[in-house]
Parts: structure tokens; C-alpha cells; sequence
């Protein structure tokens, strides 16, 4: 039996108790093993991916056969990825000390942790460590739900605890203290910076997103969680200079059947004219103007997925960061012609996380001789074969409260 089918019968044992998925929903659980991030999609798709994972194995070596003409199985060639300005600390999970490579840096990470709330309820709590710039370590900053930073490293937006927030703060990174409170009328939920850190969009909520709600429980694996619930409201566009707001309506997406989550977060894209918005189905994103409305995917654009390969353009748009491109028991990534979709190279890792500059990203990778939870920070390049480790390993244990997830920024 293959993948594809234990992943449609694992779905079809479990289709009297939850919506049936729609459309490319194998597809993309079987993304959702490769990358391996903490934040979860839907209770079927966790199920599923054990599903998967007990059938094919666990990834450790690059693979790259030879090239079918169509830009698959295109060899990496060369030798050391260039390493001159890197700061690392293969010795540290979490990292205790400043990591970074040029002008990109891990600006903070965060660990989560699902709390069980007395009416069976759970909600997902992220705790922040945010690089102090004057030591050099990242100190524990527990106010905060939700962080985003700047380019730049001076300014982090953050939300309190309490979720949805009724204002966003913005903490001055070289101090750590605050510097102004922007109130919005809806309470928010999620934020993320424009590339020139002029804007931020703000998703709003009704709920916390971050809530699974045992009246809408799920049967999974035969026991029974909680559910999370559409409760996406909108968004608003916010000027950072001057506080000012475009809120818009935009409920959870729904189109083509039920939902399987609480709605996505809004980002910007490349050039920060569109908001991004990931969607659970194909085709993966709605690209939407600044009042919500959906607009054709930009040309350049066309082959980027910041779900799965967050990387996305690099800095000159002449590549884009693919998606997982390992086998069985491999692992590998790749870089994609950003309008052709044509494989342009084969690379180490097992997601490309963030570019360094245009030819070296920063990715997920497992240590040797670990399981694939196992995965550390490493410096891949386009053209090399081997990598550069910046991390200890993580947890080997997928949802464990140590896991970290790291937030990048240029310095």
C-alpha cells in the first residue's frame, strides 16, 4: 500500500465523525509531515501524518538522482556552503545565545504549550524569548501572545495575553520597553509587518484563534479533543508612523466546503502591495488588495507557499524556495524558477525557513543519526553539498513544550 492510500483510507475510517476534506487535502497533509511545524491545520491532518509517518519511515540523507530533463533530481554540486559571517551554537536547543548569518538574524523564537481549561477546553500559549541586542541572549519575555518584528530589529508589535487583544503594542527592541499602544476596534489576533516595516496588518477575531473548543470535539485515533472554530473576523491595514487603520470584514475562509480550522493570519507579500492569505485547500493562498478584495496571483509570485516553504523570493526575485524534495528515508529541498515552477536546484534541509542573501538560506534540518522531529537550525547554499549547523536539535518529540519555532529578521 502507498502513501496516498493509507492517507485515504486513514480519512475514510474517520469520515463519520468530521467533515469529509475537500479538495487536494491528501496532498497537503502529506506537506504538512514534511515540514514538521507546530502549528496544526486540523485533528485529521495530525492523525493522518501518524499515519504516514509509521508507513514510509524517517528521513536522513540527501537524495538527488539524476536529472529527467524536467528539472527533478537535479544533483547538488560543490563543496562548503560559505560560512565567513556566521554566529552559531551547535551546542544550545533552545538557543541561549545570539544566532545569526549576515544581516539575518533570529530575532526571537517562541514555544507553545496546549492548556487544558476546566470545561475541557485548550488553548494553544506561546511563550517569547526575545534576543537582548546588548548581551547578546535571548531573554524570556512572557507579556506577550504574539510577536512580530520589524526589519531592522528596533521595533517588535506584540499583543497581550489575552486573546483577542483591543490594542497592538510596539516594544522598542534595543530597550525592551514600551513605546505606544495602538487601540483597534476589533480585538486582534495575529500581525505581521509589511517588508519596509511601515505597515502592519492585523487580523481580527471574535474568539481566540488559538482556542479548540470541546463542544465541537472530534473523534481522533478513537478518543475524542476539542475543535477549533471559524472565528476570523477581518483585518486591518495599520500605518506604524502615525496608528491610523483600514479595518475590513473577511470571515474564515469557506469556499468549496467546511472549514478545518479557525482562519489564517494575513500577511503581506513580497513587495507588500497584496495581503497573502494561506488557505487549507487548493490552491493554497488568496491573494487580496488592501480592502479584501481577491486579485490574480502576481507573475512573479506564482510558485511561492509560505505555508510550506517560507522562505519565499529570494532577495533579488530571480528564485523562489520550494517546497520538501526528499523520498522515503531522505531529505532534500529545492529552488524553483519563480514563474516556471521549474526545479533550478536540489539543496540539503527539509524547509527552506528564510533567505540569507542570493544564493544561501537558512533552514530545518534533522541532526545526524536523529529521528525527523530531531531537526536543527543549518545554512544551506545553492550549489553546495553540505551544511552549516547553527542550532542544537529539537526535541524529538513533535508537540512537546520545549519545541521552539523561530522568528528571523534583518539586522
Amino acid at each position: 500500500m502507498n502513501v496516498e492510500e493509507l492517507v485515504r483510507d486513514s480519512l475514510r475510517e474517520q469520515a463519520s465523525g468530521i467533515a469529509p476534506p475537500r479538495s487536494g487535502f491528501a496532498d497537503r497533509i502529506l506537506a504538512v509531515r514534511r515540514r514538521r511545524r507546530a502549528r496544526t491545520l486540523a485533528a485529521v491532518a495530525g492523525t493522518t501524518a501518524l499515519v504516514v509517518a509509521a508507513a514510509v519511515g524517517v528521513p536522513t540523507l540527501l537524495d538527488a538522482g539524476p536529472d529527467d530533463g524536467r528539472g527533478r533530481g537535479v544533483h547538488v554540486v560543490g563543496g562548503e556552503v560559505p560560512a565567513h559571517d556566521v554566529q552559531s551554537h551547535v551546542d544550545q536547543s533552545p538557543p541561549r545565545d545570539r544566532i545569526a548569518v549576515g544581516d539575518q538574524v533570529l530575532a526571537a523564537y517562541y514555544t507553545s504549550e496546549k492548556v487544558r481549561q476546566p470545561n475541557r477546553d485548550e488553548i494553544v500559549e506561546r511563550t517569547y524569548s526575545v534576543l537582548n541586542q546588548e548581551t547578546g541572549r535571548y531573554e524570556v519575555d512572557e507579556r506577550w501572545s504574539f510577536l512580530a518584528v520589524a526589519p531592522g530589529m528596533r521595533t517588535a508589535a506584540v499583543l497581550e495575553r489575552e486573546l483577542p487583544a483591543p490594542r497592538i503594542g510596539l516594544l522598542d527592541l534595543r530597550t525592551g520597553e514600551m513605546t505606544r499602544w495602538i487601540p483597534l476596534a476589533q480585538g486582534v489576533g495575529g500581525l505581521a509587518f509589511s517588508p519596509d516595516g511601515s505597515k502592519l496588518v492585523a487580523t481580527t477575531y471574535d474568539k481566540n484563534p488559538d482556542r479548540a473548543y470541546w463542544s465541537h470535539k472530534v473523534e481522533v485515533n478513537g478518543a475524542y479533543e476539542p475543535w477549533r472554530v471559524p472565528c476570523r473576523t477581518g483585518f486591518a491595514v495599520v500605518d506604524v508612523a502615525t496608528g491610523e487603520s483600514d479595518w475590513h470584514a473577511l470571515p474564515a475562509f469557506s469556499e468549496g466546503g467546511g472549514n478545518f480550522g479557525s482562519g489564517e493570519n494575513l500577511r503581506f507579500n513580497n513587495d507588500g502591495t497584496l495581503l497573502y492569505e494561506p488557505i487549507n485547500m487548493n490552491p493554497g493562498v488568496v491573494y487580496r488588495d488592501f480592502t479584501g478584495k481577491k486579485v490574480a496571483v502576481p507573475a512573479e509570485e506564482a510558485y511561492v507557499d509560505l505555508r510550506f516553504a517560507p522562505a519565499g523570493l529570494s532577495p533579488d526575485g530571480k528564485l523562489v524556495a520550494g517546497p520538501f524534495a526528499g523520498g522515503v528515508k531522505t531529505t532534500a529541498t529545492q529552488v524553483l524558477d519563480p514563474r516556471t515552477g521549474k526545479r533550478v536546484a536540489k539543496l540539503r534541509g527539509q524547509e527552506l525557513l528564510v533567505w540569507v542573501d542570493n544564493e544561501r538560506l537558512i533552514a530545518w534540518d534533522i541532526a545526524p543519526g536523529g529521528g525527523e522531529h530531531e531537526n536543527r537550525l543549518v545554512l544551506v547554499g545553492i550549489g553546495s553539498e553540505k551544511t552549516v549547523s547553527l542550532s542544537g536539535a529539537r526535541t524529538p518529540k513533535d508537540h512537546s513544550p520545549k519545541r521552539w519555532e523561530p522568528v528571523f529578521a534583518r539586522g
